[in-house]
């Protein structure tokens, strides 16, 4: 099969699908009360992509070269019947890995059943161990023994287990060193996450961001550490082991170290739309031709023409003026 790329000669190996739009957190920095209210007005559900749908998709995208899967939200774990949709995509022939990206709240009774349905691993978002502090981000009353119990019971069932941290200065940086000891010592990888400018409403500014190099510096008072290569062509994360040790720590640095050059991923967002970068603002509508009379090999044209005439590097261009005045899609929409 001749590889997909893009003008960049970037090929299309990763497909992130985010299955709704919905969350029952409403952490600060990605969907803040203020404007994800009691009445903000989410997506009926015959606005969202259908199993049936999303199976269909990620068929053709698998066919043009795509391995991996990962199932986002919103929190994904509020759609309803998950595990069945994920039992579709486990048969799909050449498609070699699905992951799931959760905030581990609803976690610890579904962990099995993800498990059982054919998921092998799952990335937990949290940002601190301290109670109020992580009440006071996901500011939903929810409290870090919920998700510590949800990472456990993933852990148990056979999940690969990642826990994500977003850092942002002021809010969460006494965590950084506290999180370190806790993972390390349950043998689990923690990736640091610099703050980000995705979407219009979570305030980002340059002197919130915590870079990689500063949170480095902080870990190495504590822990000594060694750099580990790359899993992978295209791998975001630059990881490190703690020395004498098999357990790693991540650091995801999109502000101060990007990683366009290598970006293998494509996105469906929880309207059917794909788009081709993180930080996109405008999107290709797939649901109009999922529920058109296209046939599969015209709509594989579709992915073809959009992918080859990628040529997206935000992080690669980012400046102050350009995260304050580009449109971009919200993370609550594309996911992670």
């Amino acid at each position: 099969m001749t590889v997909l790329t893009d003008k960049f000669g970037r090929p299309m190996k990763d497909l992130r699908i985010s299955v709704i739009d919905r969350c029952n957190f409403r952490c600060t920095y990605c969907m803040p009360k203020e404007i994800f209210g009691r009445d903000f007005a989410f997506m009926p559900r015959e606005q969202l992509l259908s199993f049936e749908e999303i199976e269909r998709i990620a068929k053709l995208f698998v066919a043009l070269g795509v391995k991996k899967i990962r199932l986002t939200g919103g929190e994904p774990l509020l759609r309803r019947d998950l595990p069945v949709l994920i039992e579709k995509l486990a048969r799909i022939e050449g498609l070699e890995d699905i992951g799931l990206t959760t905030n581990g709240s609803l976690l610890s009774h579904m962990a099995q059943k993800l498990k059982d349905a054919g998921l092998k691993r799952v990335n937990v978002s949290l940002d601190a161990l301290d109670e109020t502090l992580f009440k006071s981000i996901n500011d939903s009353g929810v409290g870090p023994d919920r998700v510590l119990k949800g990472i456990q019971k993933a852990k148990e069932a056979g999940l690969e287990v990642k826990v994500n941290m977003v850092v942002k200065k002021g809010m969460n940086d006494g965590e950084i060193v506290p999180m370190a000891a806790y993972f390390k010592e349950q043998g689990i990888q923690l990736r640091y996450i610099e703050f980000m400018d995705v979407g219009q409403s979570n305030g980002w500014n340059f002197s919130k961001v915590i870079t990689k190099k500063e949170i480095f510096k902080e870990l190495s008072k504590h822990f000594e550490m060694e750099a580990v290569d790359p899993a992978y062509v295209g791998e975001v994360a630059k990881r490190y082991r703690y020395s004498g040790t098999n357990t790693e720590v991540g650091f995801i640095t999109s502000v101060s170290e990007s990683f366009c050059s290598s970006c293998t991923r494509a996105r469906i967002a929880a309207d059917g739309k794909m788009y081709t970068c993180l930080f996109a603002g405008n999107g290709f509508d797939f649901r109009e031709l999922l529920r058109s009379e296209k046939t599969d090999e015209e709509i594989k044209e579709e992915i073809r023409n959009i992918w080859s005439s990628r040529t997206d590097r935000y992080s690669d261009e980012r400046t102050a003026e350009s995260a304050k005045h580009k449109k971009k899609i919200e993370m609550s929409y594309i996911g992670g």
